[in-house]
């Protein structure tokens, strides 16, 4: 038995001294290396100062452990290509537990601050919910002892209630009610993960909450519905002390035809409709907001100018693909509209620029990982010394004043007011006739934008 013990403590050694990225070490920075030096930071600077701030704390980036750590290569034409060396084909909890020590020391290396995980991420379900929360906790004592030794934060936790079959007609707006009380079983052990991991945030994203017909649906009863799960979510995370902002992801389509979620303001509506606005923000991912034929910073620009913009998927998508790709953000252009419109709000704390975005699947080397996360970050850090550009030299904004200054005085500011009547417009259009064609000078608006590229 002592020797059985001997043996199972050394493995346990083995394993957390074990180096899963050998060869690779912290990446540094450093703004003179040549194109084809990649395994570097040539923009973000962590500790360089804007507007006030750090880089670091503009950009508040986080790793997502789902693509990065769970992301085998597959797409829904192909089976996997990827395979980890860390990993050993099981869903063991020991299997997991190397697994998060690769995260961690990938974290680590690469310099980010923060990362984020759905629930069954993390640990292997099992035949009960009961057996499923002991794996949870073991592996969150893992995590807790990690953060601890890495200073890595939890940007965010999330329940996972889309993957399992139990869930196909939805979680919050299933038809059957025992399917949604065992979802509020889920985040509640969720919200008790998040508290004891000092999650700054915690996400809800109905990956199938919708419909695929409304023959079989009944739309006012399933949002009635998920009106109430979230209550019930609000009254524990109260009840435990959870200080974490909530968030909901908006999504349009994929894996249903079409989901409740489907864009800022859809989503910023439903809380409005049901009185839930004051305790929930938006968590925004672009390559959803491409799915829902917007330009790629809409529901970022429009959750902000409502205050309800609490954090960011950093990813992209390819248009002409029409499917959820999750690929890394390397357009410095709409990087620059995402960073400015943070900038103007005042930042994205307690939310961050969460990296949900997978290597493609024939970027099959450990240094892939490493160098796509790079990439985005430098990407991120280009779009914030643009914006930051852009907004202290303030033509733009200029620009954008003069558009709107018939608001400013007379008539439009008494229409501002609500001082206005119908009849007092009627009289001005009388007095002055029609209104003379206005230029909206989009060209102008381009040429700038792009003279800051």
């Amino acid at each position: 038995m002592a020797q059985a013990s001997t043996k199972r403590q050394k493995t346990s050694n083995a394993a957390r001294d074990q180096e899963f990225f050998p060869g690779i070490g912290e990446i540094e920075y450093n703004p003179d290396a040549n194109a084809s030096e990649t395994l570097v930071f040539r923009h973000y600077d962590a500790h360089q100062e804007i507007l006030g701030r750090t880089m670091e704390d503009w950009l508040r980036f986080s790793v997502c452990y789902w693509h990065s750590f769970r992301g085998e290569g597959t797409d829904p034409f192909g089976a996997a290509t990827i395979k980890r060396p860390w990993e050993d084909g099981t869903n063991s909890v020991e299997n997991a537990k190397r697994r998060l020590r690769a995260a961690f020391e990938f974290f680590s290396k690469l310099g980010n601050k923060y990362w984020t995980f759905h629930d069954r991420d993390l640990a292997p379900e099992g035949d009960t919910l009961a057996e499923t929360n002991a794996n949870l906790d073991e592996l969150v004592d893992l995590a807790a002892e990690l953060q601890r030794k890495t200073g890595v934060k939890l940007l965010w936790a999330t329940c996972n209630l889309f993957n399992h079959p139990r869930y196909m007609h939805g979680a919050g707006t299933s038809c059957d009610a025992h399917v949604t009380a065992y979802a509020c079983a889920q985040v509640k052990k969720g919200l008790e993960i998040a508290t004891r991991l000092g999650a700054e945030n915690f996400v809800f994203w109905g990956g199938r909450e919708g419909y695929n017909s409304l023959l079989n649906t009944d739309v006012k009863a399933d949002l009635d519905h998920f009106a109430a799960f979230y209550r019930m979510v609000i009254g524990y995370k109260e009840k435990i002390g959870f200080k974490g902002q909530l968030l909901i992801e908006p999504k349009a389509k994929e894996p249903t035809r079409h989901q409740y979620d489907y864009d800022a303001q859809t989503v910023m509506a439903f809380l409005h409709q049901y009185g839930l606005t004051q305790h929930f923000k938006l968590n925004i991912e672009p390559n959803h907001t491409m799915l829902a034929g917007h330009p790629y910073e809409h529901d970022v620009v429009f959750s902000s100018a409502y205050g309800m913009l609490g954090s960011i998927d950093a990813n992209t998508g390819s248009p002409d693909l029409g499917w959820d790709t999750d690929q890394f953000p390397m357009d410095i252009r709409n990087c620059t509209m995402i960073m400015k419109t943070v900038i103007e709000q005042g930042g994205l704390a307690p939310g961050g620029l969460n990296f949900d975005a997978k290597v493609r699947r024939e970027s099959t080397e450990l240094r892939d990982l490493f160098i796509s996360h790079i990439a985005a970050m430098d990407t991120f850090a280009r779009g914030l010394k643009n914006a930051t550009k852009i907004i202290s030299e303030g033509i733009l904004r200029k620009s954008l004043n003069a558009r709107y200054v018939s608001w400013n005085s007379g008539l439009g500011a008494r229409m501002v007011s609500g001082e206005a009547t119908l009849e007092e417009c009627e009289k001005v259009i009388m007095e002055r006739g029609d209104p003379k064609p206005t230029s909206g000078h989009q060209e102008h608006f381009e040429a700038m934008f792009n003279h800051y590229m």
